[in-house]
């Protein structure tokens, strides 16, 4: 019998994988698979290899293969390699049916540093290659760009072996099931694990041998997982209660796991997974207002103390600005050192909301931080916002390996030579130490990769910094801004890590939304707040602009106006690949931050032609719900109904949001549909939110928001260009509110008027009846019941701030 698969390298540092917590390497996130009865999915040693291996079809060395003409990032990274590599796409098919040989497919993605370890270990070896160009048909994949094709053998390996990662390694028929997978395979055998030649000849000696009942497994294995993960619901009610069970015993889950020394939620390795901040944040805000104040306040001291740690801990690059992926140990110290969009755009929104609701600005800077880094380092000449950083980079000029952080770690000497007199103080405040600072938990650095080195992390507070070098606190930070600056401009100097410059449309929806939130959250900083490198200190106006010219790319370059139909990414032209659900999900939640944060109605409007479409395409409307897929490509195998919120969250969750904000939006039958479907998509997945809520949060947040009897609406009527209409949005946003929507109408633009006529008339009557030339109003709807007349922002702040708020309720 084959043995189990799902093998690593005999001692990596780290893995992005998504697996079960139970497995002995790194989890992207837990991921509670469906009941599915492992019979039919064990490895056997029936496994699949070709029958004609009398052609080689090796590759001379430096010849380029058939990836040379794509334009994808992570294919191009592989188109000298001696591996007759193929896209995914009919001639590949079409050629493993003809030879009669299953298919090695390869999945990862242009950043993924045990991607690169692989293929320097084995693609990159002409020996590996002559197998694999013998035997089998090889693909290569971007799980970026083809999400649906990743999510179809991921789940599969998941199913079989309760965890996966990238690189994902599955061998399939030529009709496209899988026959056996895992995810990083060493070339040869290492510590009683078969390296990838065994397993490639005992896969050829399966197909073989014992193709039927390969194949057989194979399909049976595609045809359960189809069943269990395209769950329906009869009935399209929710029980009374469960939203608050569910954000409840999610918020337990959670707080138990809780960590208080390092803040976060689980052991190492830790992700900053933005889903679980967003539940307990909106927990803590639901306890506020049933009066449980010290229960809020414990909840949401969690999230504070979390986000300051990741904050000062090495997973954020404090010499450029952003966050690295996670951190391998419990401090928040040594990272995986890739950076990537979906982090960035999640990130930033949590630490907007820590500031609104404390009024600290210490989140308000780092969400800057985060913004300021995608501007300068991550956007292009369009305002198109690229997808990821890679981990590793040279050394120095001329290096032939790439090293794991090399760009971003520091030796104590290379800090005193660029700082000069000031070294001591940014070492001390940045524990910095000749020997390397690696050293702060046993899973930081097990094999002394980083010998000598440096992570920068703060340890200790600024203050007590300040203080102990005998200054004052102004003067010390503006001493660490100028060292950083110094830092990022010798660092500049340094091979930079490979950008990969895809656009993909739902990160970019994500970051949308981020730079919308942040135009309007920020001018609430107090006046002559001082901001030290990297940050710069941008008008916050600048951000919205950045959150348009994103818009303006994907509608101009990824979206057909005739069809109505978007394309899932860009690089030198759209994909291939459709739109999938996560990209309409995204970006409708982009462009409704875009209208409330006070840009132009025409967002709006496409927001509600993109949800008629992605209704149209991925609605389930007998069994509730939204696949992830068109399923119109034959070549995916398995369509399914996502749930789980992880690094990202699910489509679904995002889109039950989306609809009852929409339904707050318009009136009439379309806002009942709205909600119809919202109702209905719960409902789905209502066993989830009973029994694994700590899978779903953001979905038991979708919960609680759609239980609410009647969301509060905030109408602000007047001209656009005026400072008071400024003002007035800004105080509508000033606070902490998930069950809020915020309209704004010019009563003299007659575009505007015309929208709201055709879709709300209630709030185009609220501007007739309100419309002045020298004036700006605002309203607070709720239980169809509507405020009088504001005329000033600190009264509609008043009315809206949580002690206005109890002192009605009492």
């Amino acid at each position: 019998m084959l043995p189990r698969l799902l093998l690593l390298s005999s001692a990596p540092r780290y893995l992005p994988a998504r697996a079960s917590r139970a497995t002995r390497f790194p989890p992207l996130l837990p991921r509670p698979l469906p009941a599915v009865s492992p019979r039919p999915f064990r490895a056997r040693s029936g496994f699949a290899m070709a029958r004609h291996a009398d052609a080689s079809t090796s590759l001379p060395r430096g010849r380029a293969n058939r990836l040379a003409s794509e334009h994808n990032p992570y294919l191009l990274q592989h188109a000298h390699n001696p591996v007759n590599w193929y896209p995914w796409g009919e001639e590949a098919f079409a050629e493993a049916r003809k030879r009669d040989v299953p298919i090695f497919l390869s999945i990862g993605y242009s950043t993924c540093h045990w991607c690169h370890v692989m293929e320097m270990e084995s693609f990159e070896d002409e020996g590996v290659a002559k197998l694999l160009n013998d035997w089998f048909v090889s693909i290569k994949v971007d799980r970026e760009e083809r999400p649906d094709v990743d999510k179809v053998y991921m789940t599969y390996v998941q199913a079989l072996y309760g965890g996966g990662g990238w690189p994902l390694s599955v061998f399939l028929s030529p009709d496209l099931k899988p026959l056996m997978g895992g995810t990083y395979f060493p070339p040869d055998d290492k510590l009683g694990r078969p390296g990838l030649k065994t397993v490639l000849r005992k896969v050829k000696d399966a197909w073989d041998h014992r193709r039927d009942m390969l194949v057989k497994s194979g399909a049976v294995a595609i045809e359960q997982l189809s069943e269990a993960l395209s769950v329906s619901a009869e009935l399209n009610k929710l029980s009374d209660g469960l939203p608050q069970t569910a954000v409840q015993k999610c918020a337990d889950q959670l707080s138990a796991s809780y960590d208080p020394k390092y803040g976060g939620f689980g052991s190492a390795p830790k992700f900053p997974r933005p889903v679980e901040v967003q539940l307990m944040l909106h927990y803590a805000k639901r306890l506020e207002e049933a009066g449980k104040s010290s229960q809020a306040d414990k909840a949401s001291g969690m999230v504070f103390f979390s986000l300051k740690c990741m904050a000062r801990g090495g997973i954020h690059d404090h010499i450029g600005g952003g966050f690295h992926r996670y951190s391998v140990d419990e401090c928040w110290h040594v990272p995986h050192f890739e950076k990537m969009l979906y982090d960035q755009g999640q990130l930033t929104n949590v630490y907007l909301d820590s500031f609104t609701i404390t009024k600290d600005v210490f989140y308000s800077c780092v969400s800057r931080d985060i913004l300021d880094y995608l501007r300068r380092e991550m956007t292009g000449s369009e305002g198109e916002i690229f997808s990821a950083e890679d981990a590793d980079s040279a050394e120095c000029e001329g290096a032939s390996r790439k090293k794991e952080g090399a760009f971003y770690v520091w030796t104590s000497k290379e800090v005193d030579n660029v700082l000069g007199e000031h070294s001591e103080l940014f070492k001390d405040h940045y524990s910095i130490k000749p020997s390397g600072n690696c050293d702060l938990s046993r899973a930081s650095d097990p094999h002394n990769e980083f010998k000598g080195k440096n992570v920068l992390i703060e340890r200790s507070d600024p203050s007590a910094q300040a203080s102990k070098h005998g200054m004052p606190i102004s003067k010390y930070l503006d001493i660490l801004g100028e060292c950083r600056q110094k830092l990022f401009d010798g660092r500049v100097r340094r091979p930079r890590p490979h950008l990969d410059d895809k656009v993909i449309v739902s990160w970019n929806g994500l970051v949308i939304s981020s730079f919308a939130r942040a135009s309007r959250i920020l001018r609430t900083e107090a006046e002559g707040t001082k901001f030290h490198f990297p940050v710069v200190g941008s008008d916050p106006n600048e951000y919205l602009e950045a959150a348009e010219k994103a818009a303006s790319f994907i509608k101009r370059q990824l979206y057909d106006e005739q069809t109505q139909r978007l394309q899932h990414s860009f690089r030198k032209g759209p994909s291939k690949a459709p739109g999938f659900l996560d990209d309409y999900a995204f970006l409708i939640a982009g462009l409704l931050d875009l209208y409330e944060f006070g840009s132009s109605v025409q967002w709006l409007k496409w927001a509600i032609q993109l949800q008629d479409k992605q209704d149209e395409l991925f609605l389930h409307k007998e069994g509730g719900a939204y696949f992830n897929t068109p399923g119109e490509d034959p070549s995916v195998v398995l369509r399914v109904k996502e749930d789980h919120d992880g690094a990202e969250p699910s489509g679904n969750s995002v889109s039950a949001i989306n609809l009852v904000r929409l339904a707050s939006l318009v009136s009439g039958s379309r806002a009942a549909g709205y909600r119809q479907n919202a109702e209905h998509l719960l409902a789905v997945f209502e066993s989830r939110l009973k029994e694994v809520p700590m899978a779903v949060p953001l979905m038991c947040c979708a919960a609680d928001i759609f239980s609410v009897p009647s969301r509060k609406q905030i109408v602000v009527v007047g001209r656009k260009d005026s400072q008071e209409f400024e003002k007035m949005l800004v105080a509508a946003h000033a606070e902490y509110e998930p069950n809020k929507t915020v309209i704004h109408i010019n009563p003299t633009n007659s575009e505007e008027v015309q929208f709201w006529e055709e879709n709300n008339s209630n709030i185009a009557q609220m501007a007739k009846n309100n419309a002045a030339e020298d004036r700006v109003v605002a309203l607070v709807c709720q239980n169809f019941t509507c405020s009088p007349a504001i005329t000033s922002a600190s009264s509609l702040q008043a009315k809206l701030s949580p002690k206005s708020s109890v002192r009605t309720a009492s």
